[in-house]
């Protein structure tokens, strides 16, 4: 059954369950109940940032190269060797 919702210029009692508006809140004396509409959905995309810290060790190896280049210099030395020879011209007791 159809229940006609908007009432002009009636005299609707109390027992109806409708309250009736001012003739003149609207202009028209048509007083409606509210409708009820489909919802409507607002979507709000948020952005959240982060900083994550990341603990990275870095060792530092040192290597010690030692590199040792042998050089060859000559040392000259000098001797010196003495050969004695006696010569005797005098003939004398011999």
């Amino acid at each position: 059954m159809f229940l006609n919702r908007c009432y002009e210029n009636e005299n609707v009692g109390p027992d109806m369950g409708m309250n009736m508006m001012n003739m003149n809140d609207y202009g028209n004396g048509c007083t409606c109940p509210p409708i009820m509409e489909c919802p409507q959905e607002r979507v709000c995309h948020r952005q959240m940032n982060y900083e994550v810290p990341h603990i990275i060790p870095v060792n530092t190896r040192i290597i010690n190269h030692h590199v040792y280049r042998h050089t060859y210099q000559p040392v000259f030395t000098c001797t010196s060797e003495d050969e004695v020879s006696n010569i005797y011209d005098n003939k004398c007791g011999y």
